[in-house]
């Protein structure tokens, strides 16, 4: 019986280039599931669903730093790099290639941006540098990154947006998978490879969760046992909001109303509670065609988002 197979690890990204350029030489086609460590079962469901896709595939672990603010601590990310390669062998067939670059935006010229302007993480700050030298080119979606995180991360999507045209640059891959728990992540993705005309198939993953509705993330692991207990406050009455609809109660604000009073009852802080177009994320007042009713809130000191879609 054949043992687990151990990922190729490449961390220079002319390397990464040159081995998805000879797959392709040899008629296979490439999947990317981008990620930035610290892996659940929630990524391994990604890579699951990557395999259906594509003959060889690629996982990149890269805390971003581009999407990081100042008063954001990147440096405080969770980072299991050894753990993470051995949860990727676990993966049924496995993984060819997990790309871990050390820096994105380092060209040679030292560590991009200043001493006093971010958060260093390995020597790059999360925001953007002054003198010139490394990055200064981002790419927006300039609408659907305003709404739900955008309000609170206004630099969030720059970042994301950017980090992931880069990936697709280096790998050059066919088809690249992303969770639906960052439902405004996947659509502005979706969104951007469609408007710059990049070849490649983007597929959205259901949200993987633990046994009790909790959405998996990383963060999970900062909340309190209690803190995680009332957390569930948010799938439930998620749930609830789309057993509301599917039984005739189209109000939005009805529905909104009612999960931000259980969140709250249940100790939370409400960021945002938004429901909206599945395509164009613009908040409805009443569901009339296929909606998602997105949700950001505070458990402690630990964010959490989640969602559901709910047919019109």
């Amino acid at each position: 019986m054949e043992g687990p197979k151990e990922p190729k690890i490449i961390t220079d990204k002319n390397e990464m280039r040159e081995w998805s350029r000879s797959m392709r030489a040899q008629g296979k086609t490439i999947g990317l599931v981008p990620t930035m460590g610290f892996l659940h079962q929630g990524h391994l469901s990604l890579l699951e669903e990557a395999h259906k896709h594509t003959q060889v595939f690629v996982v990149s672990i890269y805390v971003n730093p581009g999407q990081f603010s100042p008063n954001e601590d990147l440096s405080t990310y969770p980072s299991d790099f050894n753990g993470d390669i051995k949860k990727l062998m676990s993966v049924p067939g496995g993984v060819d290639v997990v790309f871990h670059p050390h820096n994105l935006y380092d060209y040679g010229m030292g560590s991009v941006g200043n001493s006093e302007g971010g958060i260093e993480r390995d020597g790059v700050v999360s925001c953007v540098e002054d003198g010139g030298l490394g990055h200064e080119t981002w790419v927006r979606v300039e609408r659907l990154e305003k709404g739900l995180c955008g309000k609170s991360r206004p630099i969030f999507f720059r970042g994301v947006a950017t980090i992931v045209t880069k990936l697709f640059n280096i790998v050059e891959p066919d088809v690249a998978v992303f969770g639906k728990k960052d439902y405004q992540q996947w659509r502005i993705i979706t969104r951007m490879v469609r408007d710059l005309d990049f070849s490649i198939k983007i597929i959205g993953s259901d949200i993987a969760r633990e046994k009790d509705g909790l959405a998996m993330s990383s963060r999970n692991v900062h909340l309190s046992p209690d803190e995680r207990e009332k957390a569930l406050s948010i799938n439930r009455s998620l749930s609830k909001a789309k057993a509301a609809a599917g039984m005739g109660q189209m109000n939005s604000r009805d529905l909104i109303n009612t999960v931000i009073e259980s969140v709250q009852e249940a100790g939370g802080k409400i960021d945002y509670a938004e429901i909206v177009d599945q395509e164009s994320l613009k908040a409805v007042e009443k569901i009339t065609s296929p909606v998602v009713f997105c949700i950001a809130a505070w458990f402690g000191k630990v964010r959490l988002i989640d969602n559901i879609e709910i047919s019109g």
